[in-house]
């Protein structure tokens, strides 16, 4: 634990966690501990939660624990875990209201049932809206950020702002300031504006997109999703199949059998350094041999065991 970490937050409602293993919280199922977790109640009570730590304390959000990869030796700081099941759902002004914690393919049914069209992607993406924000997720042809009219920050020092598109460079799987500099706060909310639709073909196109999601991901097994983004007008599974990479395991860590972009933690005993030295080897091998460098798409976070 920091020693400058307080030792109680006054005014706080969620749960408080120390020293909390992490590996619960990933879809990978491995990974070290936090020095201090907040499951927090709302929105409000997340800006109590942050205005109480220490100027400088690194502070880390984890969402349904997909797309990233906690080192054995852990999180040093503070751990948000923003998942919330019963987070708002509205329509406002013609548009559709989300909380950060919101699951994204909620999100997908809920556009579907009120008449809205091309949010169908969203059923795919296997994390939360705030993590779909953070890094422009997408699948099935749609983006996150595409459909974006505003979201809500919640900055360090408490206060809660109102930003537009604008403010942000969007890129494929790349959420930056417009500036260039890393993004600021916590999404901690967000407005579509989806196009007006057919409510039972969105219904069916979801239901399409999760059968497809099933027949070609390894979803019974610990896996973060795509481990790495397609190059451009190519596939990085195509180009791991490619060099004999399908099957390849390293400790624990294996490359999926049945999708060459996920590895799987298949008995559930990988730790996080063998999943890296996978994804490391996977790199080297598929750059030897095609020339093509990979490029990470999931977060690293933490630090490696001692």
């Amino acid at each position: 634990m920091m020693m400058s970490q307080p030792r109680s937050f006054a005014g706080t409602r969620g749960k408080l966690l120390r020293d909390l293993p992490l590996a619960k919280y990933t879809t990978w199922r491995c990974g070290g501990r936090a020095d201090v977790a907040f499951l927090p109640a709302d929105r409000d009570d997340l800006a109590a939660f942050v205005t109480q730590l220490p100027p400088g304390m690194p502070l880390t959000v984890i969402g349904l624990g997909s797309n990233i990869l906690v080192r054995d030796g852990g999180v040093r700081g503070a751990v948000v875990l923003m998942h919330a099941p019963g987070g708002v759902l509205a329509i406002a002004d013609g548009l559709l209201y989300t909380e950060a914690g919101v699951a994204a393919p909620k999100l997908a049914r809920f556009a579907a049932l009120h008449d809205c069209s091309e949010a169908e992607f969203l059923a795919g993406v296997p994390g939360t809206i705030g993590g779909a924000l953070a890094m422009n997720a997408g699948c099935y042809g749609g983006e996150t950020w595409t459909y974006v009219a505003r979201v809500e920050v919640l900055q360090r020092d408490g206060v809660f702002a109102v930003r537009a598109p604008s403010d942000y460079a969007i890129g494929y799987r790349s959420v930056r300031r417009a500036d260039g500099g890393a993004c600021d706060g916590v999404f901690t909310a967000a407005w579509f504006g989806f196009p007006r639709g057919d409510s039972a073909l969105a219904r069916n196109r979801i239901r399409e997109f999760l059968a497809r999601r099933i027949a070609t991901q390894p979803l019974n097994l610990p896996n973060a999703g795509s481990v790495f983004r397609n190059p451009e007008n190519d596939h990085a599974a195509r180009l791991i199949e490619a060099c004999g990479l399908k099957g390849y395991a390293i400790g624990g860590a294996q490359v999926s059998t049945k999708h060459a972009n996920f590895i799987v933690n298949p008995e559930g005993r990988a730790k996080a350094s063998d999943i890296e030295s996978l994804i490391e080897h996977v790199r080297r091998v598929v750059a030897e041999g095609t020339g093509v460098t990979l490029e990470i798409e999931v977060r690293i976070i933490g630090e490696a065991a001692a």
